[in-house]
């Protein structure tokens, strides 16, 4: 088979197999990496990404530990580790080896490392942000309801304070849209708030809003026709799991329902890499593991590869490890009764070598090393093999800054996300309700002191006229109030409706300053 069809993986040596290849025409078939940390799973990722890259194919992946930035430079011929990478390859049978560096695209949701990525409130959705927010039930509930009644009344959810100015408003409404749409208990409203004000305080806002990405900016190839390689600076995001995991499965939802359907293609339209997978099924609702399930299950016909990266076999269900054809397990460790466990489970996952047991190998294989099965022309798992991986041709361990910046500098989507966009929205729709409401209350309460100070006056002139029955000067037993005055009262009356509602408390603020200058 020509190299245009197959990604070498390795092999060679005494007891390994030669050569270990991914058949391209079946890296839609999605695929799990996994082992003990330490064990050469990035090296893994890395040169996966190398490969598909050169194959044509746009890959995404996410830099945990930052060490996979160095995809964007070339291996260095003076590291102290060059002479075991070349021993490494001639072992092998790589007779072609090289350096070389890849086409690489910055990305960081916070902006600092890499181009920002937004997404927006509504393409979001109801189910991932509860699993973002970690909502019970009952605020899920509400949740769906707010996003209900922003489509009926026409609020575009675009940034957190949409959604926070939104549900102030569901929270001073409550008993109307329990009516209308079910029970919205203020309890839940103000729980929602708490939780997006701790996903605020991690720096969480920065991702949604505008301008939101355009997956075909990661789809994309240069001229030479090499796959452009996305990598997510994920080390500052690490810190906060639960926004790293939900931003992954959207980014992987968004593929699903954006990407036209293409059956199998020879080479896959898009690769993308899911590491710390365990994160995204931790304590996962069931309605959330079926939707990963449905995804991994339909999204093959998009061309799009799917490879979870994990520590053990078994952080990612069933279901959805049924579904991952391509399999290089690295070392796992049996120091406690569940390694054990794990490491016999992931054993009985592949199929059976008469020239080794599969439990030992897992358990004996070194940095570097990998038992490995994948796919073989017919579609079926080939026998588990024991692999020598092949070395990287770019850098192992970081890029230099110079280089980061060089290669942000000349991306193609430069200057396109890195300025947000806040056009008008739920906020500011709702923020020119409630401030048309409260100055339409000062003018009615105006128009109503108007009228009563008429009203007084026409009383007035009418005991004058009839004269006082004593003879002298008719008195009211009412004390006139001015013009001015009743105003006042009325505005100050006005005020302190609208100061219950939080959309209009900018403006009665500054009502009243101009009021008292």
């Amino acid at each position: 088979m020509s190299n245009n069809e197959t990604i070498f993986l390795g092999g060679g040596g005494e007891g390994y197999a030669t050569p270990s290849v991914l058949r391209l025409r079946y890296g839609n078939r999605h695929g799990l990496v996994a082992g003990a940390t330490g064990t050469g799973k990035t090296v893994t990722l890395q040169i996966l990404a190398e490969s598909f890259s050169k194959a044509g194919t746009p890959v995404f992946l996410a830099d945990v530990k930052g060490d996979l930035s160095g995809l964007a430079e070339p291996g260095d011929p003076a590291s102290p580790l060059h002479d075991k990478l070349v021993a490494r390859a001639q072992k092998i049978g790589l007779i072609d080896y090289g350096y070389d560096s890849f086409p690489v695209t910055f990305w960081d949701l916070f902006g600092e490392k890499g181009h920002p990525i937004r997404t927006t409130i509504i393409e979001m959705g109801p189910l991932l942000l509860a699993r973002l927010l970690e909502l019970n039930e009952t605020q899920e509930g509400v949740l769906n309801i707010v996003f209900r009644l922003a489509e009926d009344e026409g609020l575009a959810l675009l940034d957190l304070k949409d959604l926070q100015a939104l549900l102030v408003f569901a929270g001073e409404n409550a008993d109307a849209l329990s009516l209308r749409y079910g029970n919205v208990a203020k309890a839940s409203v103000a729980a929602i708030q708490r939780r997006l004000l701790v996903l605020e305080n991690q720096g969480g806002a920065t991702f949604f809003g505008e301008p939101a990405l355009d997956l075909h900016d990661m789809i994309a190839q240069t001229p030479d026709g090499q796959g452009r390689i996305n990598i997510l600076a994920a080390d500052r995001l690490m810190h906060s799991p639960r926004l790293y995991a939900t931003f992954l499965l959207w980014l992987l939802s968004e593929l699903w329902e954006t990407l036209p359907e293409v059956g199998d293609p020879e080479i896959p339209k898009f690769v993308f890499f899911f590491d710390e997978a365990h994160l995204l099924f931790d304590d996962a609702p069931k309605v959330l593991v079926d939707k990963v399930e449905q995804v991994a299950r339909l999204i093959r016909s998009k061309g799009v590869g799917v490879y979870f990266v994990t520590q053990q076999p078994d952080d990612v269900p069933e279901d959805v490890l049924a579904q991952l054809g391509n399999r290089i397990q690295h070392a796992l460790r049996a120091f406690t009764p569940r390694d054990a466990k794990a490491l016999r489970a992931a054993a009985q996952t592949f199929r059976p070598n008469p020239r080794f047991e599969t439990e030992t190998a897992i358990r004996e294989v070194g940095t570097g090393e990998a038992v490995v099965s994948c796919l073989e022309d017919n579609g079926i798992p080939a026998m588990v093999d024991r692999v020598l991986i092949r070395p990287p041709s770019s850098r192992l361990g970081p890029c230099a800054e110079e280089t980061r910046t060089a290669a942000m500098r000349a991306s193609p989507v430069a200057g396109l996300y890195d300025r947000p966009v806040d056009r008008e929205s739920a906020y500011e729709l709702l923020r020119a309700r409630a401030e048309k409401r409260a100055a339409d209350e000062v003018a009615a309460a105006n128009a109503a002191a108007e009228e009563r100070i008429r009203a007084e006056q026409a009383r007035d002139a009418d005991g004058y006229s009839r004269g006082a029955p004593w003879g002298g000067e008719r008195k009211t037993t009412r004390p006139r109030a001015s013009r001015s005055d009743t105003a006042t009262e009325a505005l100050v009356k006005s005020v302190a409706r609208a100061a219950g509602s939080q959309l209009g408390r900018s403006m009665v603020r500054s009502l009243i300053r101009g009021l008292f200058r």
